[in-house]
């Protein structure tokens, strides 16, 4: 074969040899031109992830530097060489130090060229930027071979492949063979979808047994299946449905008696109007048991106002509890008529939530610190202020003491204190 391409004999040989030569020269050149393009540009595409990659780590290794948690800074800088763009790592600190300095690679192995991206890392404190040293992540030419390489061999073999192929022959064996039979095929697959008729056929005319014969006979047999499959879905569909019907019936009739359970222990608050403790902990015990029944998941939500003594301090005891009342109305206006809503003692209240998981809760906490912290109060002409500091805790499957629930809720608002308050801590 490669002799007749050395020597053709004849003109179509000949024409072959010529395009080939032709199209191979130009392929060559455009290819290389291409690769280099293509060089330049992967370049600048790592340099824009090294970017966005120092953005986004910035903020997490500034926070471990300022808290003096080196702990921290070793594991983001492992999980920063664990990405295939980086070949090492250098933090400077203020002084231009050297306190870390991280290769993937050895002294001896060095890459061709190395190209690297700085940032400063600062902490922002009382409104100043503090500089706590430099940032220098590092790619290197290898990375881009890698990227380039593989894409340029795989078109390279296309287009030696493709040149070696009598083309014609190809385009004739083709249409004889597969162009024409899976354009029926195709056509008859979408009458089936266009009318959804599963009931309907696929029949190829005028074929010889072959792979396309054993893929109408398998597209037959899965649209017989699907005809079946669609026959029991719509039967468990409507076991599924009956059940469902009976498990809210069922689960409503429980909910109405312990509704009626619990009107009957609702004490109030005489300051706020809402549950007290005791009656706060005696429904949320009634709730929790019947969420563990039902296996469904359930949250505490307890809150504290930070720095209410100063309050009555500053502004008298009168002006504390309307900021207490003005607290549980806004809190009660934005939960659901299930929640149950109670003052736990002093300016400490709780919230206990039905059929709702941690991510809910957090999600409703978070609203309702916001809507305290833009609150404000008007008492004797004199503007009040003042924020919550929350936490939450969800029950788990052995959970059925509404004590300990509170005592684990009870330590992520303490986590809440400790972060400065006005915090939500799940």
């Amino acid at each position: 074969m490669v002799t007749r391409f050395i020597r053709p004999k004849n003109l179509s040989q000949k024409m072959m040899r010529v395009i080939f030569s032709i199209y191979l020269g130009v392929t060559l050149l455009i290819t290389s031109m291409q690769f280099l393009t293509e060089y330049m540009k992967t370049q600048d595409s790592i340099l824009n992830e090294l970017k966005q990659l120092e953005e986004t780590i910035r903020g997490p290794i500034s926070t471990s530097l300022w808290q003096y948690n080196q702990n921290q800074v070793n594991s983001l800088i492992a999980g920063i060489l664990k990405l295939p763009i980086i070949q090492g790592v250098d933090i400077f600190d203020k002084d231009g130090k050297n306190t870390i300095y991280e290769r993937i690679y050895s002294p001896a192995s060095a890459p061709l060229s190395i190209f690297a991206t700085t940032s400063d890392l600062k902490w922002s404190l009382n409104g100043e930027s503090v500089l706590l040293g430099s940032l220098v992540l590092y790619s290197s030419s290898e990375v881009i071979l890698d990227r380039v390489l593989f894409g340029f061999s795989l078109m390279a073999i296309t287009e030696i492949i493709k040149l070696s192929v009598l083309f014609w022959l190809f385009v004739w064996a083709f249409d004889r063979y597969l162009a024409t039979p899976l354009k029926e095929l195709m056509s008859q697959v979408n009458e089936v979808q266009m009318n959804q008729d599963v009931s309907k056929r696929i029949n190829l005319s005028n074929m010889e047994y072959n792979e396309l014969i054993e893929l109408q006979n398998h597209m037959n047999s899965m649209l017989s299946a699907i005809e079946k499959n669609r026959e029991r879905l719509l039967e468990d569909e409507q076991a599924k449905r009956s059940w469902l019907e009976d498990a809210v019936a069922k689960r409503t009739e429980e909910l109405q008696i312990s509704n009626e359970k619990l009107e009957k222990l609702a004490k109030n608050d005489s300051l706020t109007g809402i549950l007290n403790r005791g009656s706060f902990f005696e429904a949320a015990r009634h709730l929790l048991i019947l969420c563990k029944r039902q296996k469904s998941p359930a949250s505490f939500i307890l809150m504290d106002l930070d720095n209410f003594k100063m309050v009555n301090d500053t502004y008298g005891h009168f002006s504390g509890d309307k900021v207490l009342v003005h607290f549980a109305d806004t809190i009660h206006d934005l939960l659901r008529e299930s929640d149950l809503f109670g003052r736990l003692g002093g300016e400490e209240f709780g919230i206990f939530l039905s059929d709702t998981g941690m991510d809910e809760a957090f999600h409703l906490a978070d609203k309702l610190r916001k809507a305290i912290s833009h609150a404000t109060i008007e008492v004797d002409g004199k503007t009040i202020t003042y924020t919550v500091s929350i936490g939450i805790e969800s029950s788990e499957l052995e959970d059925y003491s509404i004590d300990e629930l509170f005592k684990r809720a009870d330590l992520k608002l303490y986590g809440a204190k400790e972060k400065g308050r006005d915090y939500v801590e799940r």
